[in-house]
């Protein structure tokens, strides 16, 4: 018996769309009923929520979708939920089943106005709290904000929401820092935040005791921006997102978007795309390293990074024109072909890079001030890492084999032969260990394809307007961060009713409270470098 079978057996009245992704539709007054029985079904326990997407039906309510996976089977499904009432939309809280829910729930209320019931707080994630309306909605005045220079308050009071044994719905305040906690500002103007990030961040002594993450201050409006734009204009936003997976992200879309409109791709795209994206990978890595280290106080090995990753992206340019922003991915293929350089410049590269990774790991990996900086601190354990969401290699460094590559592979993955790169420290040092190696994994990758890639076209001609069937449909790959995912729903038109992106980074922001709990102040810096987001693919 299938997971949906089950449900059904349980929750007389669900549905189950017949395109696209397999969306389980359940009725609000049974939704958690159907919710605790998926994420405690004994033999494929949803425990990893991917993502909770807020959506405005109009006539059909304001409600979501919560894309779920098992971190056992790693099968997937989606369970969707609406409430009618427009005026006070309430759902019932998971964050007491999921972790990461609690912060995808407040990105819910901030821009649909959906309130979850039991979810200790419901303040604006991203807008300031005085922001009139909510800007995803349909029915959203363009003009209700205009500019507002005033200095905001922080939100120290937050509501949360519960039912009465008479139906009634009541609420009570909770506190977020009170008068006697002693709360500092980390950022958002400090370079070790990696980007316009605030942690505000309460302390007894020198021991953390709490970290509050405010977002926001780089927020485009780009999941609102794609509702007017046609399926080939939403490629240009996606490689401002995490501009250190900018090839990848735009393979999530073009992939959503091909997958949706029965486009199919040449092999010799598909290779090009997965080399494009292992270098991506590299780079991103690099960058990591370089900065940590200097955030840790070490100048030379950031010069190093940087003198690899030059390479890189004097090899990106070549072929695609950019080097930090990529739009080389297109709906079909890629925009061009390969330079005729490409394979030699890749190939001598590789070569020198493993010549020189023995002196990231000699200047580094082994220092005593690295070791005794980052071994057994900020410890997430592997279960938290699948509550909060957090993928990519901060969850493999708790033991958590999450690669979207290994697990749903995409492009060429299922070609290659390669490890998942797997600690069960769950620490600093272990995160640190991660990347490190997946370096070395990429470019293992990357030979095995390189000499081999077919002949054929780069690009498949597509129509300049693309129409999608009406349905749900996403897609997923292994960012440099994590899984990124891309939720589309098309109502038959030629712009997607709903585009959202599932962030890397905003579950890694959200678990900096567990893993820096109980830590020193000083080494709140080392944590968040290990952590490894990107401020702009929060924001969005």
């Amino acid at each position: 018996m299938n997971i949906t079978e089950k449900i059904s057996r349980l929750v007389p009245g669900i549905t189950v769309a017949e395109t696209g992704d397999q969306v389980v539709t359940a009725p609000v007054e049974s939704f958690r009923q159907v919710a605790e029985a998926l994420r405690n079904d004994k033999d494929e326990p949803m425990d990893f929520l991917r993502d909770i997407v807020g959506m405005d039906w109009q006539e059909g309510g304001l409600g979501a979708l919560y894309y779920l996976e098992s971190s056992k089977t790693y099968n997937r499904i989606v369970l969707k939920t609406s409430t009618t009432d427009r005026e006070n939309p309430f759902l019932p809280s998971v964050c007491d089943l999921w972790k990461t829910a609690e912060i995808k729930e407040r990105e819910v209320f901030d821009f649909f106005g959906i309130r979850f019931l039991n979810n200790p707080d419901m303040r604006r994630l991203f807008l300031r709290e005085d922001w009139i309306g909510y800007p995803l909605r349909k029915d959203y005045d363009m003009n209700s904000n205009p500019l507002n220079m005033e200095n905001e308050e922080n939100a120290d009071i937050t509501e949360e929401y519960y039912l009465n044994p008479d139906g009634t719905i009541a609420d009570k305040k909770n506190i977020v820092f009170g008068q006697q906690d002693f709360v500092v500002n980390i950022g958002p103007q400090h370079p070790s935040t990696h980007g316009v990030l605030r942690l505000r961040t309460s302390l007894k002594g020198e021991t953390i005791s709490k970290v509050d993450p405010i977002c926001g201050y780089i927020h485009r409006g780009i999941e609102k921006l794609n509702e007017s734009l046609t399926y080939p204009q939403t490629l240009a936003l996606t490689d401002r997102l995490d501009y250190l997976s900018a090839h990848q992200n735009r393979h999530a879309l073009c992939m959503c978007i091909e997958k949706a409109a029965g486009i199919e791709i040449s092999e010799r795209a598909q290779y090009i795309r997965t080399i494009m994206d292992e270098l991506q990978r590299i780079d991103s890595h690099l960058l990591f390293y370089s900065c940590l280290v200097m955030d840790m106080g070490g100048l030379t090995p950031f010069f190093y990074g940087f003198r690899e990753r030059e390479m890189i992206l004097d090899i990106f340019e070549e072929t695609t024109g950019g080097r930090l922003i990529q739009n080389y991915n297109m709906i079909g293929g890629v925009q061009a072909d390969l330079h005729p350089d490409f394979q030699r410049k890749v190939k001598e590269f590789i070569k020198h890079l493993r010549s020189v990774i023995k002196d990231y790991h000699d200047i580094f990996t082994g220092n005593v001030i690295a070791t005794t900086r980052l071994k057994g601190v900020g410890l997430l354990s592997r279960e938290d890492a699948i509550s909060l969401g957090v993928t990519g290699g901060s969850g493999r460094a708790s033991g958590w084999a999450n690669d979207v590559r290994k697990h749903h592979p995409y492009a060429v993955y299922d070609k290659v032969d390669f490890k998942e790169i797997l600690y069960t420290e769950g620490d600093s040092f272990a995160r640190y260990m991660v990347r490190m190696d997946e370096i070395m994994e990429s470019c293992h990758i990357i030979e095995q394809l390189i000499d081999n890639i077919p002949a054929g076209e780069f690009r498949v001609k597509t129509k300049p307007i693309i129409k999608i069937p009406e349905g749900n449909y996403s897609a997923a790959v292994e960012s440099s961060r994590g899984e990124f995912g891309v939720m589309l729903e098309s109502h038959g038109d030629k712009t997607p009713y709903r585009l959202h992106y599932r962030s890397t980074g905003l579950p890694l922001v959200h678990a900096l409270d567990t893993v820096c709990k109980d830590n020193k102040i000083a080494d709140l810096i080392a944590i968040g470098g290990t952590m490894d987001y990107v401020i702009p693919d929060i924001d969005r």
